[in-house]
């Protein structure tokens, strides 16, 4: 998505050669392959980890972070490996994103019209914000003291970097479709309107 915006807005007139169903295809694999070499591993580290701690989560899911706590002292180094090899990989990946963007924000801000300054804003923020919450989130979830460490505390992380930016990233990105637009608005306004009716055949009905 940052790599979409940084060419649309940077570079215009290069979007079709740079950003065709080819480049799109590679980009989707090589972050699906990444996903899914990355869940495995994981996978297989903790499975291969002696529990000493019982087995009970206090987490809804296996989150690494509350295997880790369960698991023998010195068993879990080659998972924290791991995390480090994933942590250095999602700097990289944070960098480029600040990179694009510090990008698009000096190609936006040369643009004369208002309007048009607004609407590149628009359309970057919602997923700047996305990755923030994520990226922010995670890197509590991962890296904060274990002195700071409490199962509800856990929970609102997992929550959040887990859950809530899957949740929330087809609303962000579809909401800017107008004709989805349109129908979220003949929806709500029907809602209303029988809402409304309901309400009048209950008074009527008194």
């Amino acid at each position: 998505m940052c790599y979409d915006r940084y060419v649309a807005i940077c570079k215009p007139l290069h979007y079709g050669t740079l950003l065709g169903s080819r480049a799109c295809a590679h980009m989707a694999a090589a972050a699906w392959t990444t996903g899914v070499f990355y869940g495995v591993l994981h996978t297989i580290n903790t499975f291969s980890m002696p529990l000493c701690h019982g087995n009970a989560l206090g987490q809804f899911f296996c989150e690494v972070p509350q295997i880790l706590k369960l698991s023998c002292s010195h068993s879990y180094l080659r998972e924290l490996g791991l995390l480090l090899v994933s942590g250095a990989f999602i700097v990289g990946c944070f960098i480029f994103i600040v990179f694009s963007y510090v990008q698009i924000f000096r190609a936006v801000l040369r643009i004369p019209s208002e309007q048009g300054r607004h609407k590149a804003f628009s359309t970057c923020l919602p997923h700047l914000a996305v990755v923030s919450l994520f990226l922010s989130t995670a890197f509590c979830a991962y890296l904060k003291p274990l002195s700071l460490s409490s199962p509800a505390l856990d929970l609102i992380l997992a929550v959040l970097y887990s859950l809530l930016p899957p949740i929330v990233n087809p609303f962000i990105y579809s909401l800017r479709n107008q004709e989805l637009k349109d129908a979220v608005k003949k929806k709500m306004t029907g809602c209303f309107s029988a809402t409304r009716h309901c309400l009048l055949s209950s008074v009527n009905g008194l």
